[in-house]
């Protein structure tokens, strides 16, 4: 079959399409033909050698490496012991994250049956690629957080807050992956919506539900946003906390990146900061996919790319200003 891998850590000239082996599938596996990979941030953070990490937390990588999780096709095979799941059945899944060895941007994936849920019959291979982590990140935040493992970032384990009719939520970075699956999660919990983005994203993110927007480029939403319940920040950085003053005492802030917050300064708000670390769920995007197939959630698909230009999918992703989702097409 033929694959993306690369051999050292690099810029997206590393990433090369080779002739690899079919690979085998073990017990709890099914292999799948893949018809589409969606292109996510641990993708490029893992073809630069995981800098974004600090020195003592990188893993040792050994190379060649194929990089992916998200994907979407058909079963091929299924090992002795799964249930579930049959050849020609369509699925998609996030795989074996948080790891290293999703292995998507390929033609074949072995994957584990607990990731995957069939494909919701509304969307397309293309848009069900485009969906599993950052959904499952944004499922992960407001929903359910579907484990009890702490986040490596806190050391605690994140309890989502109940988001009620009557409750605003506000939403940084609404236009991209996680932030423009927020907003359609909060708006279809009930919530009263505000969508900060760029001018351009504005009727995109109305269209989805947002019931407010701010253009970030020309205002500040702390000038004009003041008690909101809950913020999930889909940006993060050294900058999150200028959102801090939107919250009200006793709002949560939810940041999606790595950011730091001074704790001083979040207890003398009375506000709580929480963050996640999301992890592989083949029953939740079985929920979610429900949701699809009623049309309460939608996937947008800001660009795609064949398997061989995947290259060109990560500078695409280094030029930012995503509206929903880069994907790889693989099979027609």
């Amino acid at each position: 079959m033929k694959a993306i891998r690369f051999h050292e850590a690099g810029g997206p000239e590393v990433l090369r399409y080779e002739e690899v082996p079919v690979p085998a599938i073990g017990p709890g596996e099914v292999l799948v033909r893949v018809h589409a990979a969606g292109i996510n941030p641990p993708d490029w953070y893992l073809r630069e050698g995981m800098k974004i990490m600090p020195p003592e937390m990188r893993p040792v990588l050994e190379f060649p490496l194929i990089p992916g999780t998200d994907m979407s096709g058909v079963v091929e095979a299924v090992a002795p012991d799964v249930q579930g799941f049959a050849v020609g059945d369509e699925v998609f899944g996030m795989l074996r994250f948080p790891g290293f060895d999703g292995r998507t941007y390929a033609e074949y994936v072995a994957a584990p049956a607990s990731d995957l849920a069939h494909k919701p019959a509304r969307i397309d291979h293309v848009q069900a690629a485009g969906a599993p982590m950052a959904v499952l990140t944004a499922w992960q935040y407001l929903v359910d957080l579907g484990h009890d493992v702490p986040s490596p970032f806190t050391g605690r384990v994140h309890r989502p807050v109940p988001i009620t009719p009557g409750m605003t939520v506000l939403v940084n970075g609404a236009a991209g992956g996680v932030g423009h699956f927020a907003v359609q999660l909060a708006k279809w919990k009930g919530a009263r919506v505000i969508a900060v983005a760029s001018g351009r994203h504005e009727q995109f993110l109305r269209k989805l539900g947002a019931d407010e927007f701010i253009d970030y480029t020309r205002t500040r939403a702390a000038d004009v946003v003041s008690g909101v319940d809950l913020v999930i920040d889909a940006v993060g950085g050294p900058d999150g906390s200028r959102f801090l003053t939107v919250l009200k005492r006793g709002g949560t802030m939810l940041p999606v990146f790595f950011a730091q917050y001074d704790p001083d300064e979040t207890a003398r708000l009375g506000i709580a900061v929480s963050n996640i670390q999301v992890r592989s769920s083949g029953p939740q995007l079985a929920e979610i996919g429900r949701l699809f197939d009623e049309g309460k959630l939608q996937v947008a698909v800001d660009a795609t790319y064949p398997l061989p230009d995947a290259a060109g999918a990560h500078v695409r992703a280094a030029q930012g200003h995503i509206q929903g989702k880069i994907v790889l097409t693989v099979a027609s």
